[in-house]
């Protein structure tokens, strides 16, 4: 039940990366790694927030500070992945940016829910 929860979370979240991302890398035209980092980092602090609220017990394995540095120390690793994936599909692959986001947002999916759960926070008793 906990992965259905985090995956409307982070549906969320990736919505709001998407949606940052497609504005200013596709219709204006700015850097799209350097977006694609800023849209990501927005998007992590929308996930946190949404996921102590509905999927994880927050504070339960640390205190707040250390929980916060944890989530944005894999969401980090996070971010490298997708980046990695961002470049080589747009500009190894020739696939166009957008969809490259969606492509790299996918398997960091997985890795975000896997460590905050595993790592990190204690299961909502909801």
């Amino acid at each position: 039940m906990k992965i259905v929860k985090y995956f409307f979370v982070g549906s969320l979240a990736g919505i709001v990366d998407l949606s940052l991302f497609t504005f200013f890398a596709v219709f204006l035209d700015f850097n799209y790694m350097i977006v694609s980092m800023c849209s990501f980092i927005v998007a992590t602090s929308t996930n946190y927030l949404l996921s102590i609220i509905h999927v994880f017990e927050s504070g339960a394995r640390f205190s707040k500070k250390k929980e916060i540095f944890a989530v944005f120390f894999v969401s980090g690793i996070g971010l490298l992945v997708n980046q990695a994936i961002l470049y080589s599909a747009v500009e190894m692959l020739l696939i166009g940016k957008f969809f490259a986001k969606l492509l790299a947002n996918v398997p960091v999916f997985f890795w975000n829910y896997s460590a905050r759960s595993f790592f990190i926070f204690e299961s909502k008793n909801i």
